[in-house]
């Protein structure tokens, strides 16, 4: 009897402690998710002041006649690809250098973090300073060099790299989660490779690597997903120009609600973009089983 109650009063704790987050994840994701879905059928904003329901008519309007959809799609996927590709090389290559035993590795651990947790406006003004065609420190540099300057930001073929690049420097949080994992490889296995004579570049592709694939789809995945809900650059630098050059996703559904007025249609893209993430999200999972290793899996 005692042990019943001390497992139900252990219970009813538990669900105390979980309540908040419950509450939390039901009225701030699922409720808004469901009403952004519902928005979808209705026309609401510009030329109806109150909700009219259309059906369908967004979603097919999304795939026919708007102008702008397909190229922002294929604007928030050239993005995420670049972005996602050399902010794991640069994070995992920098986390393999701090993870070394060299004099202030503490203070450098901070200042690849730092740009982290700076506020987002704040970094891409500063890089908007960087990239300026006229007097821009990159542009400095090219002159000094010899060569001519570039138009980063104002030229449609170079606007989605330079975006990439800040994203790049942004990565901090992908280098300390990269650390903890390195710090957890095991050294015993590098020792017993380096004894039976295998180089550096050996270890690294048939012991660090696998040990660090579960890190490593963790931090595919969040980037992943991050950088395709990207807005910020586009509010803060371009405007989702030149043209609709950064013409994200998120930027296009900010543009029709509160610029156009087109709440609905709005909410018609949101729905659209949130199964696409779920899509790319449920490929990477079933893929993830051929080549994750966890140890203690069997060979």
């Amino acid at each position: 009897m005692k042990r019943n109650r001390r497992q139900k009063s252990e219970s009813r704790a538990a669900y105390i402690c979980l309540a908040p987050s419950i509450i939390g994840l039901v009225f701030l994701t699922y409720l808004p998710l469901i009403a952004v879905c519902v928005l979808g059928f209705f026309k609401w904003g510009k030329g109806a002041p109150t909700p009219i329901f259309v059906g369908l008519d967004n979603y097919r309007r999304l795939f026919t006649t708007d102008p702008y959809f397909i190229d922002s799609l294929k604007v928030t996927l050239t993005f995420s690809l670049l972005s996602v590709v050399m902010s794991m090389i640069y994070s995992l290559f920098v986390a393999m250098l701090l993870n070394r035993k060299v004099k202030g590795r503490l203070f450098f651990r901070a200042v690849f973090y730092l740009p982290y947790v700076l506020p987002a406006m704040a970094v891409y003004i500063g890089w908007s300073w960087l990239y300026e065609s006229n007097f821009g420190l990159f542009n400095y540099i090219l002159a000094s060099l010899g060569l001519p300057k570039l138009r980063f930001i104002a030229d449609s073929s170079l606007v989605v790299p330079s975006l990439a690049l800040i994203a790049v420097w942004l990565a901090g949080n992908l280098i300390v989660i990269f650390l903890a994992g390195l710090q957890n490889v095991p050294k015993v296995y590098h020792e017993a490779a380096e004894i039976d004579g295998a180089n550096g570049w050996k270890r690294f592709i048939h012991i660090t690597v696998p040990s660090m694939t579960p890190i490593i789809f963790y931090n595919l995945l969040m980037s992943l997903i991050t950088n395709m809900q990207i807005v910020t650059p586009a509010l803060a630098l371009t405007n989702g120009g030149p043209g609709n050059a950064s013409t994200f996703i998120t930027y296009l559904m900010y543009r029709y609600a509160f610029v156009s007025n087109q709440l609905g249609y709005a909410g018609a893209i949101s729905f659209v973009f949130f199964v696409i993430i779920a899509l790319v999200t449920a490929v990477l999972f079933a893929t993830s089983k051929s080549w994750i290793f966890y140890e203690g899996d069997k060979a």
